[in-house]
């Protein structure tokens, strides 16, 4: 995706530039400025991450305090294996409930703070240097998604991504269900050009008419819409997601601009769907002032060349922004690599 907006926060993710315009909205307030009653308007996290929407509540101020706290700590000597006593781990630890699961791209739930705190001892060991910055996070009663930018160092490269982290909330704030959506095989390109699997989407680019410059946002999504879309996605209907956004630009995992043409979107989505059938379920649906997102998590039917593996965990996360954008989250790296070649490709990251 493009490059953009910068500010510090977020979830810790690695094994884990949001494209678009900016358009700040005040935190907790409806359209015009004024906070609706039972909201907070949490300026200390406001003042953190580059837009900041929708219905904020008491538990909703409580979480972006503590993932503040956690991005900006920094890692300092990396935990030993399991993590057990380390002040980062310790935070992240903060941020979820004694009951939370946490799924990660390409990977099963974790369930529990022994288990999520190994994980992430493990990333932190990988990449010290992990820091994150918010780009848009909406917030929609118990459900909290940030868009962000993850910014790591391997192998004496500076490496950085776009992630969607989302959070559904219990008792005080904490996270009871975590999702991450991000792309793994950006970690790989130029850290292990030799050894890194193909990029799924090399060589699709625009052609054809371009959309107008300013393109006009599309209608906000309703719930209604949901299984609808569903069914497209399951399906690989280019036709029907395309049909919903005439004129949207259109960003996404491989793309080093967002495509602006539909031949170039439409492109982009058959390669997808000639990697890969879906088999997804609805998610969550987090609206704010200007900006949605909506999660479809499953399974995925792969094609990798002769071989067909079936049940790879899973997920997408769309973004309809306010000048237009389109965005997709998703991991390519299952679609392009089997679990054997995952674990070698991360030997010899960690080498």
């Amino acid at each position: 995706m493009g490059t953009g907006r910068r500010t510090t926060v977020s979830i810790a993710v690695v094994a884990a530039l949001v494209a678009g315009s900016v358009v700040t909205a005040s935190a907790g307030a409806e359209p015009g400025g004024v906070v609706a009653a039972g909201q907070v308007d949490c300026p200390e996290a406001r003042a953190r991450v580059e837009r900041l929407e929708g219905r904020l509540t008491p538990n909703t101020c409580a979480f972006l305090r503590r993932q503040i706290t956690f991005g900006e700590m920094p890692t300092g000597t990396p935990p030993a294996p399991g993590g057990d006593g380390h002040p980062r781990v310790a935070a992240y630890l903060d941020i979820f409930d004694p009951d939370a699961s946490l799924w990660e791209a390409g990977s099963a739930a974790q369930r529990g703070p022994a288990v999520i705190g190994a994980s992430i001892a493990n990333s932190l060991r990988l990449v010290p240097s992990l820091s994150y910055e918010g780009t848009d996070v909406v917030a929609d009663g118990s459900t909290v998604v940030f868009g962000q930018r993850n910014e790591v160092t391997l192998k004496g490269r500076t490496v950085v991504y776009p992630q969607i982290a989302r959070n559904v909330l219990g008792d005080d704030g904490r996270t009871i269900q975590a999702r991450r959506y991000y792309d793994r095989a950006v970690l790989f390109q130029d850290t292990l050009p030799d050894t890194a699997p193909p990029a799924l989407f090399a060589g699709v680019a625009d052609s054809g008419t371009r959309a107008p410059a300013a393109a006009p946002a599309a209608p906000r999504f309703r719930a209604g819409e949901v299984p609808a879309r569903l069914a497209a996605w399951n399906a690989g209907d280019t036709g029907a997601l395309l049909g919903r956004l005439p004129g949207a630009r259109l960003a996404g995992p491989g793309l080093a601009a967002p495509l602006a043409t539909e031949a170039g979107q439409r492109a982009y989505l058959e390669r997808l769907f000639s990697a890969a059938d879906l088999r997804l379920r609805a998610g969550q649906v987090a609206v704010g002032a200007t900006t949605t997102y909506v999660e479809w998590h499953g399974t995925a039917t792969v094609h990798d060349g002769t071989a067909t593996r079936t049940g790879v965990p899973f997920g997408i996360v769309e973004r309809f922004g306010p000048g237009g954008e389109w965005e997709l989250y998703f991991d390519t790296l299952p679609l392009v690599a089997d679990q054997d070649e995952i674990r070698e490709l991360f030997r010899r990251l960690a080498s």
